[in-house]
């Protein structure tokens, strides 16, 4: 397991666990490099009303999915997207991320990779409420 923090593969075991169905070894592990713990501390989404709700990477793979439907896109582009937000924000050093700046990140990195999936994207987190907003958004990518 390759360390996000500082990228260096050697890591070792400093404990071990079964899973909650006993199906399966736990092994949470640390980086030989920097001794950052891999796999601790999980990102956590605050929403719009104040909730909060742990990050989940599907969650956004299947919007993406959902933008990206029909155009020429494939998910190993969507997956990479999806790890450079996820590399920017362990770079950062963040547990917590507002909903608000996690669809900012998205739409920065969609709006270069394709208009149509962007203006899809945006009008479900951006949730427009008439025309107008929705022409904006489309006059913010000329």
């Amino acid at each position: 397991m390759r360390c996000p923090s500082c990228g260096n593969p050697e890591s070792k075991v400093v404990d071990s666990r079964p899973s909650e169905d006993g199906t399966a070894i736990r092994r949470r592990r640390e980086c030989l490099e920097c001794g950052r713990r891999l796999g601790d501390n999980p990102l956590i989404v605050i929403k719009a009303d104040g909730s909060s709700e742990a990050y989940d990477r599907q969650k956004l793979m299947r919007g993406l999915l959902n933008a990206a439907a029909k155009r020429p896109i494939g998910p190993e582009q969507i997956a990479s997207l999806i790890d450079s937000i996820e590399a920017e924000l362990r770079n950062a050093s963040r547990n917590e991320i507002g909903s608000k700046d996690l669809g900012d990140m998205v739409l920065v990195r969609l709006a270069k990779l394709d208009d149509v999936a962007y203006v899809r994207f945006a009008s479900v987190y951006k949730d427009f409420r008439n025309v107008e907003e929705f022409a904006a958004a489309l006059e913010g990518l000329r």
